[in-house]
């Protein structure tokens, strides 16, 4: 058994892909709570297919895909915004207009590459054990500014998810924090993307951050509570691709999945916990 555990721990490409794997399960559970507590789950799907257009571009110009991809992510994020507040219109159906077109656009730039890139596909559905350490350092940049952010604006975005009217009233810049967290959406997929790969990313946003909902409702406690889900699901998802010799992307989001399961029929909330806890009750009344 130690074995199976320090064996691969020999291998730099596996360290390198082990903390990418924890330091992205660490940045979208953190932003994924407020992703989960805003309803916003769908965005997650919408921005992660939005950057691959700036891929493409980024290999077109032979630039870091991480620049590409984040510009194309944050200016899909902002515009998803933007629209949504100027036409009036409901945030899913601005993210459905401007998801669609931006994946359109990608796939329009693909297609009219001459040539076989499969280096390009590749961020579809993710290969994390083939980051490098360029990339590595890339990934703790992103991860870093994200989770920076969040610490200097934690006050301000707590009250406007939870309370935004109230925010308004005590004068806080509503609609900046709505931006602000559209950007560090953009951010957080992008961080994410070689890990899992632009199919599997809103998994790694949403469901953390869904699975410590079923099992508190305080705020604090949720977050570290997916946290702990969100990086530990990294790492056990990482050895199991390793050991079975299959996908790691998405045998961490399978882990990620199987945990929120065994939450939603276990917890103490909906699960069989809270079942007996309720018959108890009534029992003593």
């Amino acid at each position: 058994m130690i074995d199976l555990v320090l064996g691969p721990l020999a291998h730099a490409f596996f360290v390198r892909a082990l903390l990418a794997s924890a330091l992205v399960g660490l940045v979208c559970a953190v932003v994924g709570t407020y992703v989960v507590l805003k309803g916003l789950a769908f965005i997650g799907d919408a921005i992660s297919h939005a950057a691959f257009p700036g891929i493409v571009a980024a290999f077109l110009l032979k630039g870091p895909f991480y620049l590409g991809a984040g510009i194309a992510a944050v200016a899909t994020a902002l515009a998803i915004g933007w629209v949504s507040r100027r036409a009036r219109i409901r945030i899913d159906t601005a993210i459905g207009v401007l998801f669609a077109g931006t994946f359109a656009f990608g796939v329009f730039l693909f297609s009219a590459m001459r040539g076989w890139s499969p280096d390009l596909l590749s961020f579809l559905f993710g290969n994390v054990l083939a980051i490098s350490a360029e990339d590595l350092l890339g990934l703790v940049a992103l991860g870093g500014l994200v989770l920076a952010v969040v610490a200097i604006f934690w006050k301000e975005l707590l009250y406007a998810t939870f309370d935004p009217l109230g925010a308004g009233a005590a004068g806080l810049p509503v609609a900046r924090l709505e931006y602000l967290v559209l950007a560090l959406v953009a951010l957080t997929i992008v961080v994410s993307l070689q890990a899992v790969g632009i199919i599997l990313v809103v998994a790694m946003l949403v469901t953390p951050a869904a699975t410590a909902q079923l099992l508190t409702v305080r705020f604090a406690a949720l977050m570290r509570l997916a946290i702990v889900i969100g990086v530990g699901s990294g790492v056990v998802g990482l050895y199991l691709s390793d050991w079975l010799r299959v996908a790691s992307g998405a045998t961490i989001v399978l882990v990620e999945t199987a945990l929120f399961l065994v939450a939603l029929l276990l917890g103490p909330r909906t699960g069989l916990l809270g079942l007996r806890r309720a018959r108890s009750s009534r029992r003593q009344g």
